[in-house]
């Protein structure tokens, strides 16, 4: 499938010119409303664009933003992964378990067992999802509760805190002045970028999310591409539990609840269509940055936080709305 510079939409088709008013808004709406956003928030409150405040916006939606770029390979392939909170908060017990002060593990091991434990997780989501065709929303949704239930088993319920200080550089240190957090969540950023645009995998998963029966006709292995955006989904749970676990000096087993939310808002509001084969990484960080600034503004206008998981579910609503009407006229 070919790419285009539209930021959350599929490429128009050739021979069909697409310059209305109403495509322009579907390609780059998502752009405006984040500058009229910030617009409007930099005039209500004169912190908001101080730079650490926008640094700790960065901060705040890097974990997340890990999260939706795996949930958008997922979605493209017409799937969905409720799982990710349990999985990165198993992850992180797993890293932390060997993360402590006193341990003589080096900072490398606890990554490599954070990141292996979600790729496991995902997998299994994979496995089930590609191999024994359980409906994704069925197949993550018993992952969130076994992921769940295997974090509380896993230090019979304790958090784990007492980390050593290389693994809370994951979380609190800093580079050039930028947070580590948000360097990460660039990496993955840019890396998850390149893959969509310019590689054969890339072209694969939103060939099987646009039609899955003819994308086997020609010779994709769906399974395996299916299979692979689950992994993909897993390892990055793990990346995010590593994360958080650095962040808050300590790995606990409540951690990750309703996070699957967050990163799916992202995807949505983005433009990815939950129908598959539509949308763009760029549009998933826009829609990351939509929330965490939402959030941020709402907490500088001090806004109760039951209104804001009051506003997050309206918005989420709406883009799900704004998603079926852009499907009805396709």
């Amino acid at each position: 499938m070919s790419q285009s510079s539209s930021l959350t939409s599929a490429p128009p088709s050739k021979g069909k010119p697409n310059h209305s008013l109403a495509s322009f808004m579907s390609n780059y709406g998502i752009v405006i409303a984040f500058v009229v956003l910030c617009l409007v928030l930099s005039v209500v409150s004169p912190y908001f664009l101080g730079v650490n405040n926008l640094l700790n916006v960065l901060r705040q939606v890097s974990i997340n933003g890990v999260l939706a770029i795996g949930m958008t390979f997922v979605i493209l392939t017409r799937g969905i992964d409720l799982s990710v909170g349990s999985m990165m908060a198993f992850s992180a017990m797993v890293a932390a378990s060997f993360a402590g002060a006193g341990a003589d593990y080096s900072l490398i091991l606890p990554i490599l067992l954070g990141l292996g434990a979600g790729l496991v997780l995902g997998s299994i989501n994979g496995v089930m999802v590609a191999r024994f065709a359980i409906p994704p929303f069925v197949m993550t949704l018993g992952m969130l509760s076994m992921a769940r239930g295997l974090t509380y088993i896993y230090n019979d319920g304790m958090p784990i805190s007492s980390l050593s200080s290389h693994f809370l550089w994951l979380g609190q240190g800093t580079v050039a002045g930028i947070p580590v957090p948000v360097l990460l969540f660039a990496t993955v950023f840019i890396l998850a970028w390149f893959v969509l645009r310019y590689t054969t995998f890339g072209r694969y998963v939103y060939a099987v999310g646009g039609n899955p029966t003819a994308s086997r006709l020609s010779g994709i292995n769906v399974r395996r591409i299916t299979f692979s955006v689950y992994a993909i989904s897993g390892v990055l749970c793990g990346l995010a539990g590593l994360m958080i676990a650095a962040r808050t000096s300590a790995a606990l087993p409540q951690a990750g609840v309703a996070y699957e939310l967050d990163a799916i808002a992202a995807v949505v509001i983005g433009g990815t269509s939950l129908a598959g084969g539509k949308g763009r990484i760029i549009g998933t960080l826009f829609g990351v940055l939509i929330i965490g600034v939402i959030n941020n503004g709402l907490d500088l206008l001090g806004v109760s936080s039951f209104y804001q998981q009051l506003v997050k579910g309206a918005i989420i609503v709406i883009a799900v709305m704004l998603d079926r009407s852009r499907i009805a006229n396709a």
